[in-house]
């Protein structure tokens, strides 16, 4: 059983940047409409949450393919528990790679969010 793992670790104020220079023009290309209504603009969440996209993208190695951020959604399972669900190219990646299921754990603190991401063949 294979596994990839992918870690990423985001400063909030990089996200507060990205809103206060870019609005809801930032939000829409970067995070989904669950996100954002998880999240609201609180950008220690919505760091968190790009930290996932990014630790996912390296499990998927995705190297030079064009993976738009909106293919990568953290959800919360049917215990509250983040979870990844992946759509489009990402999910292609995937099935490509033969990665059956992912498993993500996300934390922030002051200024800084962090996300591991697995993902299991």
């Amino acid at each position: 059983m294979p596994l990839r793992v992918g870690i990423d670790l985001v400063a909030a104020s990089t996200v507060a940047d990205a809103l206060a220079a870019h609005g809801d023009r930032y939000l829409h290309r970067v995070y989904t409409e669950g996100e954002i209504a998880d999240c609201g603009r609180d950008p220690l969440r919505l760091a968190a949450r790009f930290a996932v996209k990014e630790a996912a993208m390296k499990v998927l190695r995705v190297g030079d393919a064009a993976v738009p951020l909106l293919s990568l959604e953290t959800v919360r399972g049917a215990d509250g528990a983040p979870q990844l669900a992946l759509h489009g190219p990402a999910a292609e990646l995937a099935a490509a790679a033969g990665l059956q299921s992912f498993e993500i754990s996300l934390t922030h603190e002051a200024a800084y969010a962090a996300a591991v991401v697995v993902g299991q063949a």
